[in-house]
């Protein structure tokens, strides 16, 4: 492929990334900086009142377009959910995608092994109501892991 080829290419990626995100759908960006977000307020306000407002559906500071936090306990127990708060105390390591992946399970061995990362897995959009391809952006914090995820 000549370099104007791959130049058009990546242009063109570039736009339809953007016209995404500005279509509605979050952004890696958008999902990285609430994160980051979500991490500083946990240790500045501490884990009982972050996990609860990231619970709240109603708290617009932890829930923007298609994008929301969850924070799981290494061992798999979810502390706080964006999207669903019946999950909270319950253990989901065995939680598999309807491709059979144990995507939990899968994040809570990256978060033992990396600070930070990116994981790939598909689950059901809460705006759609359809399983997507999503990937989650995570950042581990003490014994916790805390997460936020696009759609693809």
């Amino acid at each position: 492929m000549n370099k104007l080829n791959r130049a058009v290419v990546l242009s063109l990626s570039v736009l339809a990334g953007a016209a995404f995100a500005a279509d509605g759908g979050a952004s890696k960006e958008d999902a990285v900086a609430m994160v980051k977000k979500g991490v500083s307020a946990i240790k500045s306000a501490g884990a009982d009142k972050t996990y609860g407002e990231i619970s709240d559906k109603a708290n617009t500071t932890w829930h923007h377009q298609d994008l929301y936090l969850t924070v799981y306990g290494l061992d798999g127990t979810v502390k706080a959910h964006g999207a669903n708060s019946k999950m909270i105390g319950k253990n989901l390591i065995e939680l598999k995608d309807i491709d059979g992946k144990a995507f939990v399970k899968e994040r809570m061995d990256l978060a033992k092994a990396h600070n930070t990362f990116w994981q790939d897995y598909k689950f059901t959009n809460p705006e759609t109501k359809k399983i997507e391809p999503k990937s989650m952006y995570c950042e581990k914090l003490d014994e916790t892991v805390v997460c936020g995820g696009i759609y693809k």
